[in-house]
C-alpha cells in the first residue's frame, strides 16, 4: 500500500498566516535548514573552527562537541551536503529540519517575556549576541540564541512546538505579543 504524505508545518492551524506585528512579536519561521553537527572524538576544536569561519550559517552551541547549524538561505538537503563535505570525517551531520521548529521572538520586552519561563540570566552582560544555550522554557527543552539586541531565536522539537507556542503566548500576554508566520 502506498501512502501519500503531505508536508505541513507543526503550527499550521494555530498561527495566522499574516497578522499585524506589535512591538513584541513571535514569528514562526516557515523555511529553515537545521543540521546537528557532532564532532568526532578529538576533533571538537577543529570542527568549531571550521563552523565559525562560515559566515553564511548561524551556529548554536548545543553541548560539548555538538552544535545546531541554521540557515535560512539553503535548503536542508544542500546545507547537510555542504556541511558533510566541509567537515568530512571530523564530524557527523544529521538533518533536523523536519523535526525542529524555529521561532523568532523580537521586541523591547523579549527578555521580560522569556524571563517568565527560562531559568537563565538574560541580561545583555550575561547573555550576549551570538550566545546560545539549551534551557527549559516552562517545561519544554529548547535551544535559545540571542541573534540581535532584542531578538531571540528558539529551536524546539516539532512535537513540543504547539505546547511551547501556547506557553509563549501566555508569557507575552501582558506585552500584547503578536504571532504570525514568517518566510
Amino acid at each position: 500500500m502506498v501512502h501519500q504524505f503531505q508536508e505541513r508545518h507543526a503550527l499550521e492551524e494555530l498561527v495566522p498566516l499574516e497578522a499585524a506585528a506589535s512591538a513584541d512579536h513571535l514569528a514562526v519561521v516557515v523555511r529553515q535548514a537545521i543540521v546537528t553537527v557532532l564532532a568526532a572524538d578529538g576533533h571538537e576544536r577543529a570542527v568549531a573552527s571550521v563552523l565559525s569561519s562560515d559566515e553564511d550559517i548561524s551556529v548554536r552551541f548545543s553541548a560539548p562537541g555538538e552544535w545546531l547549524v541554521v540557515s535560512g538561505a539553503q535548503t536542508p538537503e544542500l546545507l547537510h551536503q555542504a556541511l558533510s563535505a566541509l567537515l568530512g570525517e571530523t564530524a557527523y551531520c544529521i538533518d533536523q529540519s523536519h523535526g525542529r521548529v524555529l521561532l523568532r521572538l523580537s521586541g523591547p520586552n523579549a527578555r521580560a517575556i522569556l524571563a517568565k519561563g527560562v531559568g537563565i540570566d538574560l541580561h545583555p552582560s550575561a547573555f550576549q549576541i551570538g550566545q546560545s544555550a539549551n534551557v527549559l522554557c516552562a517545561h519544554i527543552s529548547i535551544n535559545l540564541a540571542l541573534v540581535g539586541g532584542d531578538q531571540f531565536e528558539i529551536i524546539v522539537m516539532r512535537s513540543f512546538a504547539e505546547s511551547l507556542l501556547h506557553d509563549l503566548r501566555q508569557m507575552g500576554r501582558a506585552f500584547d505579543l503578536s504571532v504570525s508566520f514568517s518566510p
